[in-house]
């Protein structure tokens, strides 16, 4: 896996005025970091890009399991705000260009599309 470029400030300011009208889709609670967990937030990271975490247990220790939270997923820690921590991967590009070739009507990436 590639190394992730950092985000621009304009880009975190995006980020964060998007994230303001989310809701905290996972809370992290007593079974704190554990794969089942890491598992849920990628997969909420490849639908939705952009996700929230809320702390319920933790709170102490937060910062620091936000860091590895991202690290762990191979994404960005946009923000923390409280006990709420805003978490963005971007679209995978590979996937981006597939798509973009089964909208052109590309009959060859159609074929694997499927």
């Amino acid at each position: 896996m590639q190394a992730m470029q950092p985000l621009s400030g304009s880009e975190k300011r995006a980020l964060k005025s998007r994230a303001q009208r989310l809701e905290a889709s996972l809370k992290l609670g007593r079974q704190g970091m554990s794969p089942a967990f890491c598992q849920q937030l990628n997969q909420a990271l490849e639908h939705q890009q952009l996700v929230k975490v809320r702390f319920v247990e933790f709170k102490d220790q937060k910062k620091t399991m936000a860091k590895e939270l991202a690290e762990k997923t191979a994404c960005h820690l946009v923000t923390m705000v409280g006990h709420v921590a805003v978490f963005y991967r971007p679209e995978n590009e590979s996937s981006a260009s597939n798509q973009s070739a089964v909208d052109a009507g590309d009959p060859a990436s159609a074929s694997t599309q499927s």
